[in-house]
């Protein structure tokens, strides 16, 4: 089940104010930028940069993700690691509000988010 248009709205709402505290300047934008998606009750965070083989093409380089646990009432927290897959975060696997996890990825106290 998809998290409530409500949350949906909150969510990016934080977001919105996260990229803007993290996103490069302005004119280191074209070359790498944030983005975020939010699908089904998860939000990702990712790098936007060109594409080495074709600089016109953008490329995603995943960040961070969390995931609603709406019978726990909490967003676990991943990492991509070198094997392309998700893993969850070692030092806080879950948090209890969306603004915890996006503190988490800011600070990145184990270089796991941003390398």
């Amino acid at each position: 089940m998809a998290i409530s248009e409500f949350e949906i709205k909150r969510c990016e709402k934080e977001l919105r104010k996260f990229l803007e505290e993290n996103r490069p300047p302005a004119h280191v934008r074209a070359q790498v930028d944030l983005g975020y998606r939010i699908t089904g009750q998860s939000v990702e965070i990712f790098e936007v940069r060109p594409s080495f083989r074709d600089p016109n093409e953008k490329t995603e380089i995943a960040v961070a993700k969390t995931t609603y646990i709406k019978s726990q009432k909490v967003w676990k927290v991943y990492w991509m690691r070198q094997d392309l897959k998700w893993h969850s975060y070692p030092p806080a696997p879950q948090v209890r509000h969306f603004e915890e996890f996006l503190t988490l990825v800011k600070e990145d106290a184990n270089a796991c988010f941003f390398g």
